[in-house]
């Protein structure tokens, strides 16, 4: 499978998108699985975080919805939450600001009554071919938003949760299969499949669990937005499934790990990678 070449400037819109991703919006059918849970998703305008997000509201979650600056994204995911009948509260700024991290923690324990699962999910890329065409800077954003966000999120929030929470990180299949010209990128995801791993031994005292999910290729704005249009074109099709996956086809098993048939589920990562492994 192949997409249409394009390109839009970070971080992407899914309506100029071609095709749309699928984020379950007509197939997603809930049982209850999340009744009466408050979950914080962050990046949940597009892409996976808003599959989570539409997945957890129609098993009975109420959703904090944090996202960077992509209103119209974030307003309809919004609305997918409120039409399964769940609260859904909007988040905009910045988590690569440690104190944005800390207030939309509060902000969704003092406005939805509380955290019971917590989805560390932003992230940011770019493609660079060489190593000395990293700015100093995008590498610092890279690590902010993707890893220093989970960590800051995560101490916000472990206060507030009960025996039963859950944290989720999103790593990557880049974790041991790391893409060079992603190498920011890989490094962070790395990182968060070992922060997680460490956050759940932690955490078992508690009786909070923590894993985290390492998709392959998602088709998300993430894609068009931050790699050149030849490889957006072919994006996916070197995987054994042949295809790119969809936000969709994620949102499972952040149900599974948010959820009571996850129970004893902690410190696993799970890979969604069309076939690619991961060891």
């Amino acid at each position: 499978m192949s997409f249409p070449e394009q390109q839009q400037q970070p971080p992407g819109e899914t309506e100029a998108m071609e095709p749309r991703p699928d984020h379950g919006e007509e197939s997603y059918r809930g049982s209850g699985k999340l009744t009466g849970k408050i979950a914080l998703i962050t990046g949940a305008d597009s892409g996976i975080g808003k599959a989570v997000a539409i997945a957890y509201a129609r098993e009975g979650a109420d959703v904090a919805i944090s996202y960077l600056s992509e209103d119209e994204d974030a307003e309809d995911t919004a609305k997918w939450v409120r039409e399964a009948g769940r609260k859904a509260l909007l988040l905009r700024g910045d988590v690569s600001d440690p104190a944005h991290c800390r207030e939309i923690v509060r902000r969704t324990v003092e406005e939805l009554g509380g955290i019971d699962v917590l989805v560390s999910n932003a992230a940011f890329q770019m493609n660079h071919e060489s190593l000395e065409e990293i700015p100093d800077d995008e590498w610092d954003h890279t690590i902010a938003t993707n890893l220093s966000a989970f960590f800051h999120l995560a101490k916000a929030s472990v206060p507030h949760m009960k025996p039963g929470a859950s944290i989720i990180g999103s790593s990557s299949v880049n974790s041991d299969m790391p893409s060079p010209t992603l190498l920011p990128y890989a490094a962070t995801k790395a990182a968060i499949a070992n922060m997680t791993a460490s956050l759940a031994q932690l955490l078992g005292e508690k009786g909070i669990r923590a894993n985290s999910v390492a998709p392959g290729p998602i088709w998300t704005p993430l894609i068009p937005s931050t790699m050149p249009e030849e490889k957006v074109s072919q994006f996916g099709s070197d995987t054994p499934l042949g295809r790119a996956g969809q936000p969709a086809e994620l949102a499972p098993v952040y149900v599974l790990l948010a959820g009571d048939d996850g129970s004893y589920i902690s410190g696993a990562r799970v890979a969604v990678t069309g076939g690619r492994p991961i060891l």
